[in-house]
């Protein structure tokens, strides 16, 4: 089991569950021939795309989920459903001892959801009025409000945006909004569906952190889907990976990497601008007399290949690391779709 996030309960303390979710969607193919326009019409062809197969999955209070697969994996759906936004065709959803569809009204002033490609803001108002618009529709207590715009203002920094209009802000100052939008009514868990989503490094680092803080002063549970690996080890202790709409692997990420990968990344600087021919390690990239290579650590020793390495060439310098944890998902995203063909 991962290990918890320094504020994450005891299994007894569920704030999530899901079993055996399932969710298809049925889309109509078209083809773009003019001839075909009355087919088209008349009969429609319909792909099937199974989303989600049987999904279990528990989080409790306190955990830092990151929820990843390739594209089509099935994230954004289980995101949905758990916002209330769909309804599974089979099994049961239930967050904080609710049905998000159900029990709509009373749960989603427990929640908050962040969707990275869309925006709750108000587009021709500034900030401020998408905030306060929500104090009033969802009846925040002035108190609580005051303490919470106060919070994310600070730690987000809004105040040189507040009074700007939406439609004038940048991508990153959009998001760290449309972020403190969703937390003003201190909600108990945290949906983020690529939050991050083609934002600077800076910005990026300011909202990854501020999660965290959440976290780990609030007790705030997040579930959070990026296709950036590095970004989600950052934050999170937990990782869920889906594939073809079922779970593939969860647990922490240092047991992702022990399970799926010993790969490694040397780089040599040689004397001589080519690089050395190393059996059993891969030429990634060359540069002068620098060469980095990528080997496993199951299959190759180190010490093999810098005897190799020595004998084609002088060696001025070795470094040796993991791969990124980019890397390691990516060769077993790689495998998953040569094992479907």
């Amino acid at each position: 089991m991962a290990a918890l996030d320094r504020v994450a309960t005891s299994t007894t303390d569920t704030v999530v569950e899901l079993r055996g979710v399932r969710k298809t969607y049925y889309q109509r193919v078209r083809s773009a021939r003019l001839a075909d326009v009355m087919g088209n019409l008349l009969r429609p062809q319909i792909r099937v795309v199974h989303a989600l197969r049987g999904i279990d999955l528990t989080v409790r209070r306190g955990e830092i989920v990151a929820y990843a697969g390739p594209n089509g994996a099935g994230k954004s759906t289980t995101i949905k459903l758990l916002s209330g936004l769909l309804a599974p065709d089979s099994g049961t959803v239930h967050a904080l001892g609710m049905d998000p569809v159900h029990d709509r009204v009373k749960y989603v002033g427990r929640v908050g959801v962040v969707f990275g490609q869309r925006t709750e803001l108000w587009w021709d108002h500034p900030i401020a009025a998408s905030f306060e618009w929500k104090r009033v529709v969802w009846d925040i207590d002035r108190e609580q409000y005051e303490r919470m715009v106060g919070l994310v203002r600070e730690l987000l920094g809004l105040d040189d945006i507040f009074h700007t209009l939406a439609r004038e802000l940048s991508l990153g100052q959009r998001m760290r909004a449309d972020l403190a939008l969703a937390l003003l009514h201190e909600p108990e868990i945290l949906f983020l569906d690529e939050p991050t989503l083609g934002l600077d490094v800076l910005v990026r680092r300011r909202i990854l952190s501020f999660i965290k803080q959440l976290n780990r002063d609030r007790g705030l549970s997040v579930i959070v889907t990026s296709h950036d690996m590095a970004e989600l080890e950052q934050l999170a202790g937990r990782i869920v990976l889906l594939h073809e709409g079922q779970i593939a692997f969860d647990g922490d990420f240092a047991e992702l990497r022990r399970q799926l990968s010993q790969r490694r990344v040397l780089t040599l600087e040689t004397t001589s601008t080519a690089p050395p021919r190393l059996a059993g390690a891969e030429l990634l990239r060359t540069d002068g007399g620098r060469h980095e290579f990528a080997f496993d650590a199951a299959v190759v020793k180190l010490a093999d290949l810098l005897q190799q390495a020595a004998a084609q060439t002088d060696v001025l310098d070795v470094e040796t690391h993991r791969a990124p944890i980019d890397e390691v998902v990516a060769d077993l995203y790689e495998h998953w779709l040569a094992q479907a063909h």
